[in-house]
Parts: structure tokens; sequence; C-alpha cells
């Protein structure tokens, strides 16, 4: 998994019931864009570290046409 600064992670829920949570990844701990992230998550405004597991993806903004 590659994030970058901006870039959108999902989380689906991993038991029944649980939520989807989507946050804004506002900092990448390596230069690779590997893992850990820290993350604004937009449902409570918290941050937190996540090491995103297989029920994540990352979403890339998309570009505005010139």
């Amino acid at each position: 998994m590659i994030a970058q600064v901006g870039d959108r992670i999902v989380l689906e829920g991993t038991h029944l019931g649980d939520a989807r949570r989507i946050g804004v990844i506002t900092a990448v701990a390596h230069t690779d864009g590997a893992p850990p992230y820290r993350v604004k998550w937009l449902d409570t405004g918290h941050t937190s570290l996540v090491f995103p597991g297989g029920d994540a993806r990352i979403e890339h903004p998309r570009e505005e046409p010139s």
C-alpha cells in the first residue's frame, strides 16, 4: 500500500455492524509512501496513527482539469 499526504484512506468494517471509516492522510512515515500513516478521521476530527490491514484502501484525489 502506497499513499501520500492528501490521499483518503477507507477502512471497511471487519465485524457485522461496524461502520466504514474514512480519513485524510496528513503524514506519511516513509519517503516511499509505505505505512504507517497519520490520519485525520472525517467522522470525528480526531487524528491517529494507522497501520492499515487488508480491509483498507487508498483513494487518490482526482486531478482537476486545467
